[in-house]
């Protein structure tokens, strides 16, 4: 099959089924009540007064749990690069001797690179993510895995869990703080790490879900993210993450000279686009550049007098900052881009823990993302058409994630792609994309340091533009300029081997990710 883009689709491929071709950003969300698509039931859970769920080591609650050879887990990543839970498990399950597991977690970070020794000694059958990094986004684009991995944008991740698309026999939830009973939060404790966000639907709709903690307190445990009714056993162990490893350089402020250009020209098309006003909803990605431009537009809201109704997504310190300044009313969090979150959470009203499925659901009657008017994003790769690689690097191996970016590109009504037109002399705008992660059609406005590229499909930013003192460019002519300086450098090579596929949020299938051809 083709897509609507052009890309072959298999129908059928062994360990993963029937596959459905993308269609448009929004085809199957409008068709999806005549395909009668129901949300599962949850399991019904019972329990019988005086049981205790508290369990005293990882292998006895796995034994507990039910858990069989060629089952699924699942994991959420809020500790980002500071999680130890998700390969301590894997070493546990690897003794317990469990062969052809499927991996299904909301993201895989470096964290997680070596990952891929549990998939050459079978342990791990099929990976499901979001991201994948380092070493394991390597091995999988040389093609080492059997079964293609699935990548899923986090609202796609909440739509699989809730259609029953993915079946989920037993949750790890990293708790950095519960009681005996499994109430469950993430901003308490030695490892707090903020939202739980992701692990909210896992933990709602698995067979059995395993809270993970090692920091237990005193029944109730409150504030409660994840309620002790959605918790089969908890097991405390030494230590479930480090979080001063949850941000990094990505989740600060960038003083790189070319960012801030492309963050000051970005805020001021925002401020002329026609969307920034009284009452806008913002979100703003973990990049240098995307974070910049969170702080020119910050600068021209003080100035114009100018309060938003809410920012939204991964909630950095930044954005608390932001809130502080009187900028912002509320704050929507479904992940916490940096420990120091973690106390606004915990203290503040207005900062308001959600759920993926909340997020960016698209087969829900009201994912928030749908009411978002602003989202400003990063990028790998921008294509002509406006198509964007988050995941696949200039070498050609996985070194990304989808995460939020095609949700929030669908939803908001102004979607602002920041990025150098090169780095390392490797060109960012270029014909074709590695691996499209979001569809161009949802792509409205590309800043770099040589220009401001609109999509000819948004006639009214180009009206609402052209006359206010911005370097805009027809993007192809974008494209021949950075050629110009970059000479044409050698990009990765494929072979016709399919490592991965990128499923749009809607469940249809995007792109492929193709074995990298090795020169050395």
């Amino acid at each position: 099959m083709k897509n609507k883009l052009g890309i072959d689709i298999p129908k059928f491929v062994e360990g993963l089924g029937n596959l459905k071709p993308y269609k448009g950003p929004f085809n199957r969300i409008r068709k999806v009540s005549k395909e009668e698509i129901t949300q599962v039931p949850t399991k019904i859970r019972s329990s019988l007064p005086g049981r205790k769920k508290l369990i005293n080591s990882l292998e006895k609650v796995i034994e507990l749990s039910g858990l069989k050879n060629g089952d699924t887990i699942s994991f959420h990543h809020h500790l980002r690069n500071g999680d130890h839970l998700l390969m301590k498990v894997m070493k546990t399950l690897d003794k317990m001797g469990f062969k052809d597991l499927t991996i299904f977690s909301s993201s895989l970070t470096s964290a997680h690179q070596n990952l891929y020794e549990y998939v050459e000694n079978g342990v791990i059958k099929r990976i499901f993510t979001s991201g994948l990094r380092g070493e394991l986004g390597k091995f999988v684009s040389r093609g080492k895995m059997d079964i293609p991995v699935i990548i899923r944008s986090h609202g796609g991740r909440a739509r699989a869990i809730k259609t029953g698309e993915v079946k989920i026999d037993v949750a790890f939830i990293g708790a950095p703080s519960s009681d005996k009973e499994g109430n469950l939060n993430g901003v308490r404790g030695p490892s707090a790490c903020g939202s739980l966000g992701y692990a909210m639907v896992d933990a709602k709709y698995a067979n059995c879900t395993i809270a993970i903690t090692d920091h237990l307190v005193e029944y109730p445990n409150t504030p409660i993210s994840i309620p002790q009714y959605e918790i089969d056993y908890i097991v405390k162990i030494d230590r479930i993450g480090d979080p001063d490893k949850i941000g990094s350089g990505s989740t600060r402020l960038t003083k790189n000279p070319v960012d801030l250009v492309i963050a000051e020209n970005a805020a001021k098309a925002i401020l002329y686009s026609g969307y920034f006003g009284q009452g806008m909803s913002f979100q703003t990605g973990a990049g240098g550049a995307s974070l910049a431009t969170a702080k020119y537009l910050a600068d021209i809201m003080e100035k114009k007098q100018v309060v938003g109704s809410y920012a939204i997504g991964g909630i950095s310190s930044y954005m608390i900052d932001l809130y502080k300044r009187g900028l912002f009313k509320k704050m929507f969090d479904v992940q916490s881009f940096d420990k120091g979150v973690v106390s606004s959470l915990l203290n503040n009203d207005d900062h308001i823990e959600i759920s993926a499925d909340f997020y960016a659901n698209p087969f829900n009657s009201g994912a928030i993302i749908n009411d978002l008017d602003i989202v400003v994003l990063a990028a790998y790769e921008i294509d002509t058409d406006f198509n964007v690689n988050v995941l696949v690097d200039s070498h050609g191996y996985a070194q990304g994630a989808s995460g939020g970016h095609s949700d929030t590109s669908a939803g908001a009504k102004l979607t602002v792609i920041v990025a150098p037109s090169f780095r390392a002399r490797i060109p960012t705008v270029v014909d074709k994309v590695n691996t499209i992660i979001t569809p161009g059609e949802t792509v409205d406005i590309l800043v770099t340091e040589r220009g401001i590229a609109i999509n000819p499909r948004r006639k009214d930013l180009i009206e609402n533009l052209k006359s206010k003192g911005l370097p805009i460019r027809d993007i192809h002519d974008l494209r021949k300029k950075v050629e110009l300086i970059t000479n044409n450098p050698k990009m990765a090579e494929y072979s016709d081997k399919v490592c991965g596929f990128i499923e749009y949020r809607d469940g249809t299938i995007l792109d492929t990710i193709k074995q990298v051809v090795e020169k050395y």
